[in-house]
């Protein structure tokens, strides 16, 4: 069975985390931690913070943006459910809104007609590693003084307009899960870049406490000054994920490859119209995170899904849309019909992209072709 993810080994992760349990310091932000932040505030900018997945990087951008019971944030239905889940935590209300049929990203012409007097933020989704329209999210944003929040989860070092995922927003979250491009099983990253933000963000990781400020002399003692909560990921994991970092240029590059490839593979298909593949815009910089396409239908893609699988390949739809699912009908609210999303939702998936892929990629594009042509779509 080809899978659809396999973690690999692509540097110095076992000597690192041998070196770790060495220098006995395996609670966060030793010395590897500590170089895994100067990376990415190498490659994104503002202030980085490691977290043990990006679903507590979304918590912690929740806390900063301020959210109060009864505040509503925008954000997409078809992301996953963290998204959604950062903000219900706070007692605010997620307000789903529609998504554009090229990239897949939030519409951003439907934001503005979704804002009330109750809205406090903007939580912008990068699918597949494809950067949404951030120039024009950003002016909304500012016409009517709202919080901007990148799910960059798939993003790391994707671009727009030149610019990274994650610098194009007062905060954003990395994932390192080991479905993502650089990894490290579980892990984040939360990246700030409003400078007003960084000390808080600081305390709400370290359990509300300002344990960092007492570390760097500038108090005699820490205490207890904030919410928070235990955001910090071990250095083992900072230990894995420094190599995979380091490699991270070759990781990307490869990833890249593997989907132009599956493009070239299936181009006479999608001129065909019976797929539609991934729309990546020219002023967007792609990271290779994911390789997808549509099917016309619901039935087709079911048809294709279990050819492939007979044929020993996994191939997975993505999201349910969040707006309908039991818990994003109880805490959130759509605004509008989300056609696309529903559509989309139904026609979606994904190929295997991973590292070591190899000339497996052979295997799934032949038995994808066959497929194509076994169910007549």
């Amino acid at each position: 069975m080809i899978p659809f993810n396999r973690p690999s080994l692509v540097g110095n992760e076992l000597d690192y985390i041998r070196e770790a349990v060495e220098l006995g310091h395996l609670s966060g932000d030793g010395q590897f931690s500590k170089r895994c932040h100067a990376w990415l505030e190498a490659a994104v900018g503002g202030q980085a913070l490691l977290t043990h997945s990006c679903t507590a990087a979304l918590e912690m951008a929740a806390i900063l943006a301020d959210l109060q019971p009864g505040d509503e944030v925008i954000m997409p239905s078809y992301t996953f459910v963290s998204t959604a889940n950062a903000v219900a935590l706070r007692g605010a209300i997620p307000v789903f809104v529609d998504i554009r049929p090229d990239t897949l990203n939030i519409d951003e012409t439907l934001i503005e007609s979704a804002i009330t007097n109750r809205t406090r933020a903007i939580i912008a989704v990068h699918y597949a590693g494809v950067c949404a329209e951030m120039d024009a999210i950003s002016e909304i944003a500012k016409r009517h003084g709202l919080f901007v929040i990148e799910d960059a989860a798939q993003a790391l070092m994707s671009t727009y307009k030149g610019r990274p995922a994650g610098s194009l927003s007062d905060a954003a979250a990395f994932s390192f899960h080991e479905t993502k491009n650089l990894l490290s099983g579980e892990g984040g990253a939360l990246v700030v870049q409003n400078e007003k933000l960084m000390e808080r963000a600081e305390i709400i990781r370290e359990k509300g406490t300002n344990r960092r400020q007492f570390f760097r002399g500038a108090v005699d003692k820490y205490t207890w000054v904030d919410i928070g909560s235990s955001f910090l990921p071990s250095e083992l994991v900072a230990a894995f994920l420094l190599a995979q970092l380091e490699n991270g240029n070759v990781i990307t590059q490869k990833r890249i490859d593997i989907c132009q490839t599956y493009r070239a593979a299936f181009v006479d298909a999608a001129k065909s119209g019976r797929i539609a593949l991934p729309v990546v815009p020219q002023h967007c910089g792609f990271n290779g995170h994911m390789f997808y396409v549509l099917f016309p239908g619901i039935e087709g893609r079911t048809k294709f899904m279990n050819a492939m699988k007979a044929a020993g390949v996994m191939t997975p739809f993505h999201y349910v849309p969040l707006h309908s699912s039991p818990a994003g009908r109880r805490f959130g609210r759509h605004h509008g019909e989300l056609k696309t999303t529903d559509s989309v939702s139904e026609r979606l998936v994904r190929f295997p992209v991973f590292f070591d892929l190899g000339d497996n990629q052979d295997r799934v594009i032949a038995a994808a072709l066959r497929a194509l042509d076994e169910i007549g779509v």
